[in-house]
């Protein structure tokens, strides 16, 4: 055991408590710097390598001590502030999200601005020390209970399209923001739509340089594309806590209420599949199914693997860099398979919906999750785009040059 495995170790055993609060639990874990241990000291953090992180993470696992926060504001903002943020923006903001005192949502996508994220319209006007934003986003994950959230809106309707964007971080809480939840094909209502009628962001609030926000926003995008993220944790993603809570009972509520999309993105995906194939194969001795088993089995030792080399080998900026997309495209098939092969596992209960079926529906919930995972951070489409363009040196579609250089307010929308 490495000496900072045998640190960890003890400090979970010594301070680990099921009945503290959970806002407790959580700043007492950011102050030893085990929530986020790769992250800088002072921000939840100890600078610690990936391969300290993990033994970090396993030693908190063994001792069975609840993870820290997880979410938009571990695995998008805290990024990529760290990256991108000024010391006063990351000295505002960061305790809040490693304590989870300060939920975040990503205010990206738009209804005409989907695939095609650069032809956005949300406008955001210069008043003085202020902008007046105004506009409508969606599929804004968590947005109905943010604090905070990561904004990208036209400045600029004269330059090109990508040019002419800024990057903001912006009060949720205020006058002139709207927030209405969608509810999905799972019966979840995680996702919302956003509606900005002059709300307010301060200068001091923009990150970077007006026009300068498309460049940014890759680098978030690009934060949310890496399975080896130092900010995704094993906790829910998309789930509001309630921080006076004991820590351990906010535990079994979170796991009883779990949906698809805080399986997938809190790293349980292939704890719920085991459980599913647990039960499913005590049925089967199909040995085509068997194989197809061992083949899913390399394939997702493969993205872990590539994963962990993948941020081992991140840019010197500490951002990923186009690679990335390959993992993301890779992962995304990855879970395809195990609905599939898990469904089928199961058998004629795969078919079935509710409280009664194996595992209580949590691989149920996953597996109708899943074809969002080929939209969420970029669909399939565009990221295959990215890796020929971007890393394979193809060139670009034959009228994107001009589409490129063209003023805005001059393009063609829907």
């Amino acid at each position: 055991m490495t000496d900072i495995a045998t640190e960890a170790t003890e400090w979970f055993q010594q301070h680990w408590d099921p009945a503290m609060p959970l806002g407790d639990w959580w700043r007492l874990l950011a102050d030893s710097g085990f929530a986020f241990p790769q992250w800088p000291e002072g921000f939840g953090g100890r600078g610690l390598s990936g391969r300290d992180a993990k033994a970090v993470q396993e030693a908190r696992r063994a001792v069975g001590a609840y993870g820290p926060p997880n979410g938009v504001a571990t695995f998008l903002v805290a990024p990529t502030l760290l990256v991108m943020g000024t010391p006063e923006q990351q000295q505002r903001y960061l305790p809040g999200v490693v304590d989870g005192t300060t939920p975040w949502c990503q205010l990206f996508s738009e209804p005409t601005a989907g695939s095609d994220m650069a032809s956005l319209g949300t406008r955001a006007v210069k008043d003085g020390d202020e902008w007046t934003v105004t506009g409508q986003k969606v599929w804004n994950s968590g947005a109905h209970y943010a604090k905070c959230g990561i904004l990208i809106a036209r400045t600029d309707p004269d330059a090109p399209k990508h040019r002419g964007v800024t990057y903001f971080l912006i009060d949720m809480t205020q006058p002139g923001v709207e927030v209405r939840p969608l509810r999905e094909m799972t019966g979840d209502a995680a996702f919302n739509e956003v509606f900005f009628d002059d709300a307010r962001v301060h200068d001091s609030d923009r990150v970077g340089a007006d026009g300068d926000g498309w460049r940014i926003a890759m680098t978030t995008l690009s934060f949310e594309r890496d399975p080896g993220n130092a900010g995704l944790g094993d906790t829910a993603a998309f789930y509001e806590a309630d921080l006076t809570v004991p820590v351990g009972k906010h535990a079994e509520r979170e796991k009883a209420a779990a949906d698809g999309f805080s399986i997938a993105m809190s790293g349980r995906a292939g704890e719920v599949f085991d459980g599913a194939l647990a039960s499913g194969l005590k049925r089967s001795s199909d040995p085509v199914l068997r194989d197809r088993l061992a083949r899913l089995h390399v394939d997702r030792t493969v993205v872990g693997l590539t994963g962990r080399r993948g941020a081992a080998n991140m840019k010197a900026t500490g951002q990923p860099g186009p690679e990335i997309a390959g993992l993301k495209i890779t992962g995304t098939e990855t879970g395809r398979n195990v609905r599939d092969i898990g469904l089928e596992a199961l058998g004629a209960a795969g078919m079935l919906w509710g409280d009664d079926v194996p595992d209580g529906g949590l691989f149920h919930r996953y597996a109708m999750f899943t074809p969002a995972q080929s939209i969420a951070g970029g669909t399939d489409e565009v990221l295959r785009n990215s890796i020929g363009e971007r890393v394979l040196g193809l060139p670009r579609e034959p009228d994107e040059a001009e589409r490129r250089e063209t003023p805005w307010k001059d393009l063609r929308r829907s």
